[in-house]
């Protein structure tokens, strides 16, 4: 591995995601014990802005920002009760904008049950990128299982990509059995093939519900030969260009 990018989620207590109490912004449970090759996108919690201490709370997310190792915010749309186009979000995204990171946002199904999904649909994305141009969206888990409706954001919106993190919860031997059922996996493929642009798409595991070495070999089945140095690598550069100081 040359780099990472962890997310930042932060749980008062296990199994608690997501605490609407927790600090703002999320950074790692482990920050202490960070790898030097492992970069973040804090995550932020809305429901903090909400309430009387707005101005100190984005004190506290641009103090943040202004480290090395950010190289972008996650919103955990879906988890928290608020649309991506909420105004309550407009002073993150000017402060990523200024500071010119990415955004990446939650999409499709919540691993909680406690989350909403109208909240993370990923057409909800689509408002948000044409207002906000010259931000970089990220749409986690390529919005599963809206995985067509992600790539019509995708292919309309040149400042939205995808990760295809979490797009399984398995071990290493389920996902093994996965590579060779492509009746699941063809909803990728097809909709990969859409956007017509292997450029707009990123490696994510999404561990550790998953495996990372298992998991890279069903990401390479998914993803044609040609473009794995794309997926891997190169596209990860260009939309988190503060990951060059790592690498």
């Amino acid at each position: 591995m040359t780099a990472g990018i962890a997310m930042g989620l932060t749980e008062q207590r296990p199994g608690g995601f997501p605490d609407f109490d927790s600090p703002n912004p999320m950074l790692l449970d482990l920050e202490a014990d960070r790898p030097a090759f492992m970069a973040c996108c804090p995550g932020i919690n809305p429901m903090r802005l909400a309430s009387g201490q707005k101005d100190a709370e984005l004190a506290g997310i641009e103090r943040v920002l202004a480290e090395p190792w950010v190289v972008g915010i996650k919103i955990y749309a879906g988890y928290y009760p608020y649309y991506v186009r909420d105004s309550i979000y407009d002073p993150v995204y000017d402060l990523v904008a200024r500071y010119d990171l990415p955004v990446v946002i939650h999409t499709g199904v919540t691993y909680s049950s406690r989350g909403m999904l109208k909240y993370s649909h990923p057409l909800t994305v689509d408002e948000l990128a044409v207002k906000r141009g010259k931000i970089r969206f990220v749409l986690a888990h390529l919005g599963d299982p809206w995985v067509m409706d992600a790539a019509a954001v995708i292919f309309k919106n040149p400042n939205v990509y995808a990760d295809l993190s979490g797009l399984y919860v398995a071990d290493g031997r389920r996902l093994a059995e996965l590579q060779k059922e492509d009746l699941l996996l063809d909803r990728f493929r097809r909709a990969m093939q859409y956007t017509e642009d292997y450029s707009r798409f990123l490696f994510g595991s999404d561990w550790p519900l998953v495996p990372v070495g298992p998991y890279i070999e069903l990401i390479k089945d998914l993803v044609p030969q040609s473009e794995h140095e794309k997926v891997f690598y190169h596209n990860a550069l260009r939309v988190f260009p503060r990951l060059a100081k790592i690498v």
